[in-house]
C-alpha cells in the first residue's frame, strides 16, 4: 500500500494538458511513465536516458539510408523508442525534481541529433538520382526545420509560464543566461558553458522572431516586477491555447508521419517537401498570430 502512494501519477509527470497533443497523452506518455519508473529504480538519471536516445535516434536514421522497406521499417520502430526515451526523461526529471541547464539543452539538441541523421541518411539514398541538389534541398529545408521546432518550444513554454508560473516553465531570458555565462569559467565548467553557448544563440533566436512578446514581457517585468497579473494569465491563456496545436504539429509527430508515409512509399524527398510547405506555413500563423495577441495584450497591460 505505501509503495503504490508514493509511485507517482502519469497525470504528475505530465508538463500540462494544456500542451499535450493525443498521440503523446495515448502513447507516449504512457510508455515514457512506464520507462521513468523503470529508470528510477535503477537509478539512471533523466539526462543518461537523453543521451541513449541520441544514440538509438542516430541508429534510426542511418537506417533510411537503405532502399529496403524492412530496414526502413526498424528505422521507424528506433526512431519511436527513441521517442519514448525522449518522453521518459522529462518524466522521469518531473518525477524525481532531477531538473537541469543541462538537461533541457541535452533534450533540445537530442532531436537535431535524430533528424541530422536522418537528413543525411535520406541525402546519401538519394545522391546517385538527385546529386547535390537533394543536398541543397536538406539544407534548406533543415534551416526551416530548426526555426519549426525552436518557435513551437517557445510558444509552448511562454504558455506554460501564465498557466503555471516560473516553475512550470522552462521558458528563458538571453540577458540573465549571459549573466549565468560570464560566471561560468571555461577551467572548470568547459562542458557547462559551451552547452550554454549554443543555449544562448538558441534562445537569442527565438527572442529576434517575438519583437511584439519581448516588448510585452518588456512591459511586466517594468509595471509588475516580472510578475503577470491573475488576469492576464487567464485571459493570455484562452487566447493561446488554440495555437498549442500547431507547436505540437510542428514538434515531432506530424512531421514523423510525414517521414514515415514518405518511406513507405519510397519518396523520401517528400518529407522535404512537407516541411518546406505545410509546416511553414503553419510557422508563419503561428508567429502572426501569437504577435498579435501580444500586441493586443500590451495594449492592456
Amino acid at each position: 500500500m505505501s509503495e503504490t502512494k508514493s509511485t507517482p501519477s502519469l497525470e504528475s509527470t505530465l508538463k500540462s494538458l494544456d500542451t499535450e497533443e493525443f498521440i503523446d497523452i495515448h502513447f507516449y506518455r504512457p510508455i515514457g511513465y512506464q520507462w521513468a519508473l523503470f529508470f528510477n529504480k535503477l537509478g539512471v538519471s533523466p539526462n543518461s536516458i537523453t543521451i541513449a536516445s541520441i544514440f538509438i535516434g542516430i541508429t534510426a536514421g542511418i537506417c533510411f539510408y537503405f532502399q529496403s522497406l524492412a530496414i526502413n521499417v526498424i528505422g521507424m520502430l528506433l526512431l519511436i523508442w527513441a521517442n519514448s526515451y525522449d518522453s521518459a526523461d522529462g518524466q522521469l526529471a518531473r518525477m524525481t525534481g532531477q531538473k537541469s541547464a543541462l538537461g533541457r539543452i541535452l533534450d533540445g539538441a537530442a532531436g537535431d541529433f535524430w533528424f541530422i541523421a536522418i537528413y543525411a541518411a535520406i541525402c546519401l539514398r538519394l545522391t546517385p538520382e538527385w546529386g547535390i541538389w537533394i543536398w541543397l534541398l536538406a539544407a534548406t529545408t533543415g534551416f526551416f526545420h530548426s526555426k519549426q521546432a525552436a518557435m513551437a518550444d517557445y510558444y509552448r513554454n511562454i504558455h506554460l509560464l501564465f498557466l503555471k508560473g516560473k516553475s512550470g516553465s522552462e521558458l528563458s531570458h538571453s540577458p540573465q543566461l549571459k549573466e549565468n555565462y560570464k560566471k561560468m569559467s571555461w577551467k572548470h565548467d568547459f562542458i557547462y558553458k559551451l552547452f550554454e553557448t549554443f543555449y544562448i544563440n538558441y534562445t537569442v533566436g527565438q527572442e529576434a522572431w517575438t519583437p511584439k512578446f519581448q516588448h510585452m514581457m518588456n512591459i511586466i517585468r517594468e509595471k509588475y516586477n516580472g510578475q503577470a497579473p491573475e488576469w492576464f494569465r487567464k485571459a493570455f491563456r484562452t487566447q493561446s491555447l488554440p495555437l498549442m496545436k500547431y507547436t505540437n504539429m510542428l514538434s515531432f509527430n506530424t512531421r514523423v508521419i510525414a517521414l514515415f508515409v514518405s518511406l513507405f512509399i519510397d519518396m523520401p524527398w517528400l518529407y522535404f517537401v512537407f516541411e518546406l510547405t505545410v509546416l511553414n506555413s503553419m510557422l508563419l500563423y503561428m508567429i502572426k498570430k501569437h504577435e498579435h495577441i501580444c500586441e493586443d495584450f500590451s495594449k492592456q497591460l
